[in-house]
């Protein structure tokens, strides 16, 4: 069996054995359950607690999308870094993308996204940023777990030390200045007319904006939030929306981002959807043709189609695959040297602006190149011919582990075995919800199929065993 796929899937299994959080921070159905005001009140203490070190006056910085129920853990997070000495700053509704940056630009010690990405409004999540931007590492994850757990409010500062909370009033403004000095400078947009779906949630201020002052015509949707409608037959999830108003106005591209405007999806003039893997193959070979791609790769996860990874290979580059999740990308992209990261589903990580997917920003370095190169998106965004893929969840028992059993492991060897090369078996655990998810890919949609639906069944006779 393909060792390095499941030494991934075994790493993997550690996100479902956590008590709070998963593969992108915690997340969960907001006023209920873990995602409570209660938890988010421990979460900024056992943070705060933790990120206190030296005698300067520290400082947090917490954004959230448009979620009705970030009225209720906004203010929750606050008291609890308030609690433990530490100044806050409230950005309001902005990209995740954009707390990763003012955590740097304004030095702080800590950065909070509260954002569920692309899941329904009742869902919410906790995103934690370290000083550096970057999301922290499993360690410290496990460490913030057990302090929640553990003596959280044993540490509460003096009356008279306890920190303060602020508004930073020109953060959009910000962050706007800071996505269009990611364009090249010699380029506008002017003349592009484009569909920008802002899936009513956290960019619907700063991503109009950007393109627009760069010169595009730009079509807004997906831009009046009401709390409940993030991710309501909008987004990088649910483009439809997007790729119709495409061809009603006879756009020359569609953009759509996310709840939280950390990833983005495509479409072409003829409201065809360009994913995240051709997307990252655009920006790799444009910046390897400019000599502006380094660490003679690009970092994606095991998801990602082996099409990419045939392309990457033609260009004299390779594919470095990691486990799914943006952390993981970034950690290897700074382990590798390499600076375009990310997922098929769009988060894109381009590591010379930003230590996490930013869905504008990579937006951007799209249109750059629909720009310079003056053809149809048609025409450009579809550099290689991708595998076919099936994926299937099974629902299990988070009490149970089947991936261990003896009869799942023989048909996972089965089913590459019967693939014969020509294809690959990923196997894992969500790191979100208890879910096993099935990729199957190869040259052959029936093989695939039945290699599947094979391993499918052996799981699912693992779970009603038990």
């Amino acid at each position: 069996m393909n060792e390095i796929y499941l030494n991934k899937c075994r790493e993997e299994r550690n996100d479902m054995t956590r008590k709070y959080f998963g593969t992108d921070g915690i997340r969960g159905k907001a006023n209920e359950g873990k995602m409570t005001a209660e938890l988010a009140m421990r979460v900024g203490m056992a943070a705060g607690r933790y990120f206190t070190r030296g005698d300067h006056q520290h400082r947090v910085v917490i954004g959230k999308d448009t979620r009705l129920s970030g009225y209720l853990l906004e203010p929750a997070l606050t008291s609890g870094f308030i609690s433990m000495g530490m100044d806050v700053v409230l950005l309001g509704p902005m990209p995740t993308p954009a707390v990763a940056m003012l955590t740097r630009s304004l030095r702080a010690d800590l950065g909070v996204m509260l954002s569920a990405s692309h899941n329904p409004f009742y869902d919410n999540g906790i995103k934690l940023f370290g000083p550096d931007g970057n999301k922290l590492s499993d360690e410290i994850e496990e460490e913030l777990e057990r302090r929640m757990d553990n003596g959280y409010n044993k540490h509460l500062v003096p009356s008279e030390d306890l920190g303060r909370a602020q508004r930073l009033h020109n953060a959009v403004g910000r962050y706007i200045e800071f996505a269009k000095n990611t364009f090249p400078k010699n380029l506008r947009l002017d003349g592009l007319k484009v569909v920008l779906d802002c899936a009513n949630g956290a960019a619907y201020r700063t991503a109009p904006s950007v393109l627009w002052e760069l010169g595009a015509e730009v079509v807004v949707i997906g831009a009046t939030p009401n709390g409940t409608n993030i991710n309501d037959n909008f987004g990088s999830t649910k483009p439809e929306a997007m790729c119709i108003k495409v061809i009603e106005e006879g756009a020359d591209i569609g953009i759509a981002l996310d709840g939280d405007a950390d990833r983005l999806i495509i479409c072409d003039e003829t409201g065809l959807i360009i994913d995240g893997d051709q997307l990252m193959a655009t920006i790799a070979t444009n910046w390897h043709e400019e000599g502006k791609l380094e660490g003679g790769a690009l970092v994606a996860t095991l998801m990602s189609n082996l099409g990419l990874e045939k392309h990457m290979k033609s260009l004299g580059l390779e594919l470095e695959r990691t486990n799914v999740g943006d952390r993981y990308v970034v950690a290897a992209m700074q382990k590798l040297g390499c600076n375009v990261g990310g997922e098929q589903s769009g988060h894109i990580v381009l590591s010379d602006f930003n230590t996490t997917g930013d869905g504008l920003v990579a937006a951007l370095q799209v249109l750059a190149v629909l720009v310079e190169k003056g053809r149809p998106a048609s025409n450009l965004f579809k550099l290689f011919e991708p595998y076919p893929q099936l994926l299937k969840n099974v629902r299990y028992n988070e009490a149970t582990d089947p991936l261990a059993d003896d009869h799942v492991i023989q048909a996972i060897s089965d089913g590459e075995n019967s693939l014969n090369g020509n294809g690959r078996v990923v196997i894992r655990k969500s790191g979100t919800e208890p879910l096993i998810r099935v990729m199957v890919e190869g040259d052959n949609d029936t093989l695939i199929e039945n290699v599947a639906s094979d391993i499918v069944s052996s799981v699912e006779a693992t779970i009603r065993s038990v």
